[in-house]
């Protein structure tokens, strides 16, 4: 094998692509700026134990894992930042109040989410911790939008759920091996005949409620055909009530409902929403409220976010035009070097040709030209 061949789903960012994704990175952390976000950095890998404490089995197994060979003690190279903000709200800062945190960083997975997805998402979140009402996940929701908004990303389509609704359904039923999972993955796939199979010994109301959770997807109706013929329990009828009133505060955003999708980590606990556009095949933001996210770090608070992949936000793009510059010969003269300097400084971006390669600019449109007119360095259109 060649020495420059790079591991399945593991890709370098050229030149064009990484100057849009990294403009981009700079957009959504202004946009969370905005609306009081403030940015933390947690490390790329810490001890397994306090980067998989709680975090479920699906986070385990995106999780690569080393020996620190420093302490001899396990680690692992995040595969969500979710689980270590929480522990910086917990630990490091334990503020009394709300607080809101945004991030933006790499993130590792032992397998791709897709089928041509990277295992190296550059993952971008923000997060709100310390306010259970619905107003947190209202601001969750609009700065997802906001943050497509500013990528010039067009007619993005909310889909939301709500994770109470099948825990309410499968209070007190005795589940025993992985026939949860199986459970949550027949709900997924809306796989009817699974369902009715797995769930054959379930009492009857929780047994009927959750078949019927694989016909509940679509528009606003979903949820008026929800509330006829799913059982009437207080976590469903908060959970359809809570889901009205936010899909009534998105602005005439495109709104569907999938009261079956458990996609994404275990830690929801609340309402969750996937955005989908058009030219991605999968979600490319996933969001929703976890408000026992911090319970293993001791401090179990309200918390709600959302995150997503920047390289797959990018992937959906038109690609940016060349940026503009201006071209200049090389040259020891003094008054030449002032010159460069003046245009760099009023943020211009001035590429100075080496000799013999005068044209061989490939990343930048050079439209302009530093050239001497009457013993002054001037900028001219080429």
């Amino acid at each position: 094998m060649s020495a420059w061949v790079l591991p399945d789903h593991i890709a370098d960012v050229l030149p064009s692509e990484a100057r849009h994704i990294e403009e981009l990175r700079r957009d959504l952390l202004d946009m969370a700026r905005c609306y009081g976000y403030e940015l933390v950095m947690p490390p790329l890998l810490e001890h397994l134990e306090s980067l998989l404490t709680g975090a479920g089995e699906a986070l385990d197994l995106q999780t690569f894992k080393l020996v620190d060979q420093l302490s001899g003690r396990m680690m692992g190279l995040r595969a969500d930042s979710t689980p270590q903000v929480a522990r910086i709200d917990a630990h490091l800062l334990n503020r009394p109040g709300v607080t809101r945190l945004c991030y933006c960083g790499p993130v590792l997975h032992t397998r791709p989410g897709a089928p041509h997805a990277t295992r190296e998402p550059l993952q971008f979140g923000a997060e709100i911790y310390g306010h259970a009402g619905l107003e947190a996940d209202l601001e969750t929701l609009l700065l997802a939008l906001d943050c497509l908004k500013v990528a010039k990303v067009q007619m993005p389509s909310v889909d939301m759920a709500d994770a109470r609704i099948v825990s309410a359904l499968l209070e007190g039923v005795p589940l025993q091996g992985d026939l949860l999972a199986q459970v949550h993955a027949a709900l997924a796939a809306k796989d009817s005949s699974e369902l009715s199979a797995l769930t054959k010994n379930f009492p009857s109301a929780a047994r009927q409620g959750l078949l019927a959770l694989v016909q509940l997807y679509g528009d606003e109706q979903v949820l008026l055909e929800a509330e006829k013929v799913l059982p009437s329990m207080p976590a469903v009828h908060e959970a359809l009530s809570n889901l009205k009133w936010l899909a009534s505060h998105l602005g005439g955003a495109n709104v569907t409902f999938d009261l079956a999708d458990l996609r994404g980590y275990a830690y929801y606990t609340g309402t969750r929403f996937s955005i989908y556009v058009q030219g991605a095949s999968d979600a490319l933001v996933r969001g929703g409220r976890y408000d026992q996210v911090g319970a293993v770090f001791g401090r179990n608070r309200p918390a709600a976010g959302f995150s997503l992949d920047v390289k797959a936000l990018v992937g959906v793009l038109a690609a940016l035009p060349l940026r503009a510059a201006i071209r200049a010969s090389w040259h020891e003269a003094t008054d030449l070097r002032a010159a460069i300097a003046s245009l760099r400084a009023q943020g211009e971006t001035v590429v100075c040709a080496m000799p013999g390669h005068e044209h061989e600019v490939d990343e930048f449109h050079c439209d302009r030209e530093l050239i001497q007119v009457a013993g002054q360095w001037v900028v001219k259109s080429v």
